[in-house]
């Protein structure tokens, strides 16, 4: 039997112990996650990540996001140029292929869905 699984409270559910995040450009910048879902075939990951204010890279070579930033504001940086204000409430999507930079203004919360293609 298959069950569904429900969540709540994504601003307060506990990510663990804060790490150093690996692609700062800016230093000193700590993040945190959890799974929440992982789909059997692993194609498919739902979770919440925090990360403190600063900038990073980011890149989806394999995968897609989709994000819902629950708290916090942040301004994407696109390689064309393009820069987007995200805050909280809002959702964006990265399409498989998008590389560029994450500015966050201030620690930043956001539920996270990883979607890869099947091979």
């Amino acid at each position: 039997m298959t069950h569904f699984q429900t969540f709540a409270h994504l601003s307060t559910i506990d990510l663990g112990a804060p790490r150093p995040k690996p692609t700062t450009l800016t230093g000193n910048q700590f993040e945190a996650s959890v799974a929440l879902f992982k789909s059997n075939d692993g194609l498919m990951e739902i979770g919440v990540w925090e990360c403190t204010p600063g900038r990073f890279t980011a890149v989806r070579d394999t995968m897609s996001e989709t994000c819902h930033i629950v708290s916090g504001h942040v301004t994407l940086h696109g390689p064309e140029g393009r820069a987007q204000e995200v805050r909280a409430g809002e959702v964006l999507v990265l399409p498989k292929g998008w590389r560029g930079e994450w500015e966050l203004h201030s620690t930043t919360r956001k539920l996270y869905v990883m979607h890869q293609d099947a091979t």
